[in-house]
């Protein structure tokens, strides 16, 4: 196994999440999904991202023990989806099952309005579930400030972390989220000029240059790209290191025109732990 030169991102709790992972939310099921995240793992991914809607836990499962690493050499995320309408507490035994594992290293709520009967009492189940030692750590997905805020007045353990959708032209958008998870302690067309004229100048794609926007942001990334020569692309970006006008003027062009340029996949996922996720863009809660 090749070994990602990105540096990973450490919780409060003392745990470490890797600052990029493959995603199985698009790859469907079959041996198709169980190749693709073979090749993650030999060419230097270290963090599985998954999720019980996706329905493909199983060949997570799969590729993780045939890939013939150990469990510690791999960092598993899943996330409690409400898939047939299982509740949380058996939703996350489904899941080390499916996987394989004994736990997961990070498990999310997928969406807020899958905390029922409401936040304080699903997130009271999550503190379970991280003390039982069936997750190491425990976060959310698609929580806004408000959700946040919800969650953090009844918490006696703060979400390590809160996915969210962030690229440049939902950062502002975004920012608030941001702002609160980083106050808490929770680890989230108009750019073709600023991207090409950066990529050219280092020497780099702008799919790189996203990715090292993305890192410095504090956040984690999460790509399901299958094509061999654009994953160990995006791990080359681990040496990219972005000036301050070069993150103004990507924030900038992308606050001017959400739906002029069409961004990769790359940073769909970007995983939001504040730090307090720190950055989930895996802000430390952090922010993922």
């Amino acid at each position: 196994m090749k070994v990602s030169p990105l540096s990973p991102l450490t919780y409060r709790t003392g745990y470490y999440i890797p600052s990029i992972a493959f995603g199985t939310w698009t790859l469907g099921n079959g041996q198709g999904p169980i190749d693709q995240v073979e090749q993650a793992l030999d060419n230097g991914f270290n963090h599985i991202d998954t999720a019980q809607s996706y329905r493909n836990e199983g060949e997570a499962g799969t590729a993780l023990h045939e890939s013939g690493l150990s469990r510690s050499d791999v960092f598993i995320t899943t996330k409690y989806s409400g898939t047939n309408g299982l509740d949380i507490n058996t939703s996350i035994h489904n899941s080390v099952e499916n996987l394989g594992v004994d736990y997961v290293d990070l498990y999310l709520i997928h969406a807020p309005s899958l905390a029922k009967p409401d936040i304080p009492t699903a997130w009271a189940t999550m503190e379970k579930i991280k003390e039982a030692g069936l997750a190491r750590s425990i976060g959310v997905s698609n929580f806004d400030e408000k959700d946040l805020q919800i969650l953090v007045e009844s918490a006696k353990i703060k979400p390590a972390v809160n996915q969210i959708l962030l690229h440049p032209y939902v950062y502002r958008r975004q920012l608030p989220t941001l702002e609160y998870a980083a106050a808490n302690g929770i680890a989230g067309g108009p750019l073709d000029a600023p991207l090409n004229a950066i990529a050219s100048r280092l020497g780099a794609t702008t799919d790189q240059v996203l990715l090292a926007w993305t890192k410095a942001k504090g956040a984690v990334v999460v790509t399901t790209s299958s094509k061999k020569t654009r994953l160990q692309g995006y791990l080359a970006a681990g040496d990219i290191e972005l000036t301050q006008e070069d993150v103004a003027a990507i924030d900038a062009a992308g606050a001017l025109g959400a739906k002029k340029v069409t961004l990769r996949r790359l940073v769909t996922g970007a995983l939001v732990g504040a730090a307090v996720f720190g950055a989930c863009s895996y802000f430390n809660i952090r922010i993922f």
